[in-house]
C-alpha cells in the first residue's frame, strides 16, 4: 500500500453528498474538541484532515472520479 493510495479519497463510498459532509463535519468537530481539551497538535492534525477532505470533496469534486473502477474493488 502506497502513501498515494492512503491519501486517495476518491472511492464510490463517498459519492453521496451526506457522507462527504458528515466526514468533513466529524473531522472539524474533532479538531474543535481537541483544541478545547488543550491538545493543539491533535487539533491541527484533525483540522488538516478535514481541510484535505473538504478540498477533495467540494473544491475539486468530479462525480466521474467516484465511479467503481474495473477490477479494483
Amino acid at each position: 500500500m502506497s502513501l498515494q493510495s492512503i491519501l486517495d479519497v476518491r472511492h464510490p463510498f463517498f459519492l453521496p453528498l451526506w457522507r462527504r459532509v458528515a466526514l468533513v463535519a466529524l473531522c472539524g468537530g474533532w479538531a474543535l474538541m481537541e483544541l478545547a481539551l488543550g491538545n493543539p497538535l491533535w487539533a491541527l492534525v484533525f483540522a488538516a484532515i478535514g481541510g484535505w477532505c473538504g478540498y477533495q470533496f467540494f473544491a475539486i469534486f468530479d462525480p466521474k472520479d467516484y465511479q467503481p473502477r474495473d477490477g479494483s474493488d
